[in-house]
């Protein structure tokens, strides 16, 4: 079981869109997939159509829920998911006094291990303990990012983030890559956002890149990826590129 982190604190880079389509893409491609919404918004369930659900990862982390009986199956082929809502948001404060609470989330896998290839978090857009927790707990970190300036700031501070836990909590973490979200080719600052992403971490930006699409923003509101969406759109081609090459760099 590989689990990987979709992470970013900045908001409003493709994150949680990233983390769907990637998880519904490895599904589909026969890769048994757990998503984790790791959001108290909860827009990586409604995304994949997750039911109100009486127990949440907020039960799973606080009150040792076991972690099968938060799992829902979804109607997208070889997807589940372990849903959030705003209790997630009261998280951090329940957690402060707790002994080992970076380790609630890692612990609560372990039932689990054998039953998924892949594990998919989409974390919160801040540096909490749930971050905390889900970088603790995961093998990988990818980073979707919005082609502007100000993202390389913030890729920066999630770096930086990374070798903290890396050093104090897993050692074994690794960044799997940056995923560049709302592209556009044709603009200067892109190709300069590229260039710098290529010269500070050498190997680890993804060859496709995922573009702005009109198709790609309309899926969430039918509680669908956007390969059940629509298969045939520029997004949902670039998501299963950027889906085989992540599996590409998993497992080779």
């Amino acid at each position: 079981m590989k689990i990987i982190a979709f992470a970013n604190q900045k908001g409003g880079v493709g994150k949680t869109t990233s983390a769907v389509n990637i998880a519904a893409d490895l599904g589909y491609l026969g890769k048994k997939t757990l998503l984790v919404d790791c959001d108290p918004q909860g827009n990586a369930s409604s995304a994949v159509g997750a039911k109100s659900a009486e127990i949440t990862l907020y039960d799973v982390m606080l009150s040792g829920a076991p972690i099968k009986d938060a799992i829902q199956t979804t109607k997208f082929k070889g997807l589940d998911v372990l849903p959030s809502d705003m209790n997630l948001a009261a998280a951090d404060i329940a957690l402060a006094d707790q002994s080992k609470r970076e380790n609630k989330l890692k612990e609560a896998f372990l039932p689990i291990k054998d039953e998924y290839d892949y594990v998919i978090l989409d974390c919160p857009p801040s540096l909490s303990l749930i971050t905390l927790n889900a970088l603790t707990a995961s093998d990988y970190v990818t980073v979707p990012m919005q082609c502007e300036y100000f993202a390389l700031e913030g890729l920066s501070q999630l770096i930086f983030t990374i070798k903290q836990v890396r050093r104090l909590y897993n050692p074994e973490l690794d960044l799997l890559g940056v995923i560049l979200t709302m592209y556009d080719g044709r603009l200067n600052l892109t190709v300069q956002v590229m260039e710098e992403v290529k010269k500070h971490f050498p190997g680890k930006l993804f060859k496709n890149s995922i573009p702005r699409n009109v198709r790609l923003s309309e899926a969430p509101s039918h509680s669908k990826p956007i390969n059940y969406y629509d298969k045939f759109s520029r997004g949902a081609l670039n998501y299963m590129e950027v889906t085989k090459e992540l599996i590409s760099r998993v497992e080779n």
